[in-house]
């Protein structure tokens, strides 16, 4: 159901399953009707982890396990017999560890890994064994819990297929320190003989921020992923496309290069940029694939190399529709300079909705905006820029539900650099006027009816 593989122009909605009424997949069934009525073919959604602190889901605890929180607590019922054991040798690479993780830390007061003991720290087979042992039903109970969050998830992409939708997920290029991952796996990232980070992942100092962006993610140790064949990577995308029928590779950027700041370094300032055997794990990734299902998030300074690796594998791109009103006729983000292979957004997740991003523009940009977009009246400009990105030739335009609703700054999910009040806004059934999807299709219909 990859919109890109069909060569079929589709449009989707944005939407984290946290912004659900309910805040959990409880709504799946009637937020897939109302994407149906609407003409729809594709729900994006962010990554689906669960977070270390605070909400944000691009600091997860494992790069493979899915946050609870997010499904029903009743669920449906899943027996454990012939399914979970097909699941469990398909998936055992990674949930026991995962589950020996999640036990370690609730036994040790949720203190990172790298403060655990000794032998627990450095993964003691003899220590792993007793505390498996001792633990057993606890271990146990967070293997079958990821089983049935996986099971029902299944129930919701069988859904979202017969309704003709299509699944879009989420994978941030790095991982968080704390992670189930990065315990398991020490040699697969960069980290000292005490298991902390010797080079942290972040961007250099731009037109946005003076000092960059300090991340704080281990870098990886790509030489021993290289090594093994990106094993490691390898299982992470298989099981994401066990998920999903596409995928985004948020920072897709670094995999060309990467920007290599000293853990010691408070700022990114004193980084530098370390090439990456990008197009080597792409192939890898591609050796059984006709198409890749992979979309490259390659939003803010790209360089040619960049491109050429996403154009090289047949990957999408990204274009914002907000970055477009500026006087450079080369601007990636400006209609005209939009091609097929990119999915075309009003705004991301990132970004204010797209009300409040032109509430709070300056009264002359206000003017570009409604001037580029045609348009003579204020109140027209959230419809403009929906209908721009639908009747563009994108093969995919997406656009937040918030945009779809006219909503404001209050609705936003997300402010880059700033952690309160972040990843909490959730629609209610109620904001859905009466009619909004069958006025939604027959627009749809006809602006992605002709390029």
């Amino acid at each position: 159901m990859n919109p890109f593989a069909q060569a079929k122009r589709s449009a989707g909605v944005l939407l984290h399953p946290s912004s659900l009424p309910s805040g959990t997949l409880a709504d799946a069934d009637r937020w897939l009707d109302f994407l149906a009525a609407g003409g729809f073919s594709v729900w994006q959604m962010l990554p689906l982890g669960v977070p270390i602190n605070g909400l944000s889901p691009y600091q997860c605890d494992s790069a493979f396990a899915v946050n609870p929180a997010l499904f029903p607590a009743s669920g449906t019922h899943v027996p454990v017999g012939e399914s979970f054991d097909r699941w469990y040798a398909t998936e055992r690479h990674w949930v026991d560890d995962y589950a020996l993780f999640r036990v370690a830390k609730r036994l040790y007061g949720d203190a990172c890994w790298v403060s655990w003991p000794r032998g627990l720290k450095q993964r003691d087979p003899a220590v792993l064994a007793a505390l498996a042992r001792s633990h057993e039903e606890a271990v146990a109970a967070v293997v079958r819990e990821q089983f049935r969050l996986h099971a029902h998830w299944q129930s919701v992409r069988r859904a979202a297929a017969e309704r003709g939708i299509a699944l879009f997920g989420d994978m941030p290029l790095f991982v968080a320190f704390d992670s189930a991952d990065v315990w398991a796996h020490r040699e697969l990232f960069l980290l000292d003989e005490y298991g902390m980070p010797t080079y942290v992942a972040g961007v250099p100092p731009d037109y946005f921020s003076a000092s960059g962006q300090r991340w704080g993610n281990p870098q990886y140790n790509w030489a021993a992923l290289e090594a093994q064949g990106f094993r490691w990577w390898l299982d992470r995308v298989e099981t994401h496309l066990e998920w999903f029928d596409l995928v985004r590779i948020d920072h897709f950027r670094g995999l060309v290069a990467s920007w290599m700041i000293p853990a010691e370094c408070e700022t990114a300032v004193d980084g530098f940029w370390q090439p990456v055997p990008g197009e080597a794990l792409l192939r890898s990734l591609a050796a059984d694939r006709v198409n890749l299902p992979l979309v490259a998030e390659d939003l803010g300074i790209i360089t040619p190399e960049v491109t050429a690796l996403r154009r090289r594998f047949g990957l999408p791109g990204m274009a914002v529709l907000q970055f477009a009103f500026d006087a450079h006729a080369d601007n990636p983000h400006k209609p005209e300079n939009v091609t097929e292979d990119i999915v075309y957004y009003t705004g991301t997740h990132d970004n204010d909705t797209t009300l409040g991003w032109f509430r709070s523009l300056p009264e002359e940009a206000r003017q570009t905006v409604m001037r580029t977009l045609g348009i003579g009246d204020a109140a027209r400009v959230v419809d403009a820029m929906l209908e721009t990105i639908w009747a563009s030739r994108a093969t995919l335009a997406v656009a937040p539900l918030q945009d779809l609703l006219h909503l404001g700054s209050e609705a936003r999910m997300n402010t880059p650099g700033t952690v309160a009040g972040n990843w909490l806004w959730r629609f209610d059934w109620a904001d859905l006027p009466a009619g909004l999807a069958s006025d939604l299709h027959v627009k749809l219909q006809h602006a992605r009816r002709t390029p």
